[in-house]
């Protein structure tokens, strides 16, 4: 009986897997890459928000994997697919003609003052992400940050100014949004002093809460989640000259 009942638990989480990665990623705040993949960690995160599969680990996934269901998945590079998709996205720019008057974006709270300035600019080779439901952009930034900074986006006036975006199901792309089509609330005061103190930080940190990849934008597993690692050095010098200054005034 025991074995029975893990068995339906493995095809339950087979029949989801379809359906998230076949079906409807953009329900779950998914855009797979060009060629269909998403990575395991961005995927574990998506299952663990719907009720019931929490308990869901790769050692699940690789069941399925293992299982009656394996002919129709495909991995690469700890990432999977399926075989057969029955979505399509439109990598390319593209006019439309309607499109929802605000879209909401979610970023990084260290990454605020940033874009408040520069506007919203992906990494290389990806595409921004926006959504018309304020609470899927929020399920997509505590993807990445437990307390994301919502931005709105004016998106028909940037379309009817010639900001391209593309469609997928109810999520939208788009290659970059400047600055002036950008609201949101105040930079917090410590976020400024930060922002401050990393003048010579790299444009990388300019983009969405990391939320996915378009081509794409799941997140790249070869890349540090948290650029702010490499940057150690440059904190450590920053601290250093900051005292040198007070040193000299008190002189």
């Amino acid at each position: 009986m025991a074995r029975r009942r893990h068995q339906i638990k493995v095809n339950e989480l087979s029949g989801m897997l379809v359906y998230m990665l076949a079906h409807r990623p953009a329900e779950f705040g998914i855009v797979p890459s060009r060629d269909g993949f998403v990575p395991f960690k961005e995927l574990l995160k998506a299952l663990h928000e719907e009720p019931g599969w929490r308990y869901v680990r790769q050692s699940h996934i690789n069941e399925v994997l293992l299982g009656k269901d394996r002919f129709l998945f495909e991995t690469e590079s700890g990432r999977i697919r399926t075989v057969e998709r029955k979505w399509e996205i439109d990598f390319e720019d593209g006019f439309l003609e309607r499109i929802p008057s605000i879209l909401f974006a979610p970023i990084r709270r260290r990454a605020h003052p940033v874009v408040m300035e520069k506007g919203l600019i992906p990494a290389p080779g990806r595409l921004l992400v926006l959504t018309p439901d304020e609470s899927m952009a929020r399920r997509i930034g505590q993807r990445q940050d437990p307390k994301p900074v919502l931005l709105q986006v004016e998106a028909e006036k940037a379309r009817k100014e010639g900001i391209s975006f593309s469609p997928f199901d109810t999520l939208y792309l788009c290659r970059k949004v400047p600055a002036r089509y950008i609201a949101g609330p105040p930079v917090a005061k410590e976020m400024l002093k930060v922002a401050g103190e990393k003048e010579a930080k790299p444009i990388e940190e300019i983009r969405l809460a990391d939320a996915f990849s378009a081509g794409t934008f799941p997140l790249d597993l070869a890349r540090d989640p948290a650029p702010h690692r490499r940057e150690k050095g440059k904190k450590k010098k920053g601290w250093k000259e900051s005292a040198r200054k007070m040193r000299r005034k008190r002189k």
